[in-house]
């Protein structure tokens, strides 16, 4: 005689929305069952568990997390819980009204997210603030930043995997022209960074290295006096080295003097999906600590355990 094998309990959406519910009902919220639940649940589910919180409660779930949730834990929770597009909305809408010559967030997700992924920001842009991305930027930003900012957040690139070698090494000779003669911000930099598909960017800066023996990298790094040379690196960066990027950003969030927990729920909320393990297993091999090790002795709390849990290195 066969033994039944039961399989394990799956909670389902209606099963996720009650267990939030109730994680905020009595004295104090239960903030270890709603790590349990949103932590481990992917963006679909996430939004399926928000609409089936708002039919049965008639509540936003967004608010009520809001309302009963503190410090940079709530706003890693938070984060995470808005669908993709609308996240970055509010990232970039934050990065716009705060806008500063060093932030690189507007760069940061104009140039990592896929082309449709930018036109779904953008859309969520309007719907959320009932302004455009783009009339935000060129009305906070000014000078060369916004000459590049711009057509950064407007761009709609070829995602393909093919290349002109011709055009590639064409532009390699202009970018070294310009760069050497400390034109950063000319029409032809921006035309190439903010146009060309990301696969025609590697190809250009392969052919860059190859016929002048350098880095574009390590080129933008000798002119230290000149504070449009870092948004632009990081053009570059985030075209075609994406993950160094991220791994760079993290590392400077963690081992800086007091911990910018602003960059590290950033990063962590917007890259768990996407590529953080390849970012962590970058993080270890130039760290030599694991980045989960790191972000527990530089963080406390409930915060650490989300954090953690995100990263994949919880118990649940």
């Amino acid at each position: 005689m066969s033994t039944l094998i039961v399989p394990p309990h799956v909670p389902s959406v209606a099963d996720d929305s009650e267990q939030l519910h109730k994680a905020f009902e009595g004295w104090g919220t239960n903030e270890h069952l709603i790590i349990s639940i949103l932590a481990h649940r992917n963006a679909g589910q996430r939004r399926a568990i928000r609409h089936a919180y708002a039919e049965t409660y008639g509540k936003d779930l967004l608010k009520d997390l809001d309302k009963e949730l503190s410090s940079d834990f709530e706003r890693l929770v938070l984060l995470w819980t808005l669908d993709p597009p609308e996240r970055d909305a509010v990232l970039t809408d934050e990065a716009t009204k705060k806008w500063t010559k060093s932030n690189q967030v507007l760069v940061e997700i104009a140039c990592t997210r896929p082309s449709k992924g930018l036109i779904l920001v953008r859309e969520a842009y309007h719907s959320r603030f009932k302004r455009s991305l783009e009339e935000d930027v060129a009305y906070h930003t000014t000078g060369d930043f916004r000459k590049l900012l711009l057509p950064l957040v407007s761009s709609y690139r070829y995602e393909g995997d093919e290349v002109n070698l011709r055009l590639a090494k064409s532009e390699a000779k202009i970018l070294h022209e310009k760069i050497k003669g400390k034109h950063y911000s000319d029409d032809d930099v921006i035309r190439i960074v903010a146009t060309r598909s990301k696969a025609q960017v590697n190809a250009t800066l392969n052919e860059y290295k190859n016929e002048f023996g350098s880095d574009i990298i390590k080129d933008l790094e000798h002119d230290d006096d000149n504070e449009f040379l870092p948004i632009l690196k990081a053009t570059f960066e985030c075209l075609v080295y994406p993950e160094n990027y991220f791994e760079k950003v993290l590392r400077e969030a963690i081992n800086k003097r007091g911990t910018d927990e602003g960059a590290l729920t950033r990063i962590v909320a917007t890259r768990a999906e996407v590529d953080l393990k390849i970012v962590k297993d970058l993080y270890h091999k130039r760290n030599s600590v694991p980045l989960h090790r790191a972000i527990v002795k530089d963080t406390h709390g409930d915060y650490e355990k989300m954090l953690v849990a995100l990263i994949g290195e919880d118990d649940a």
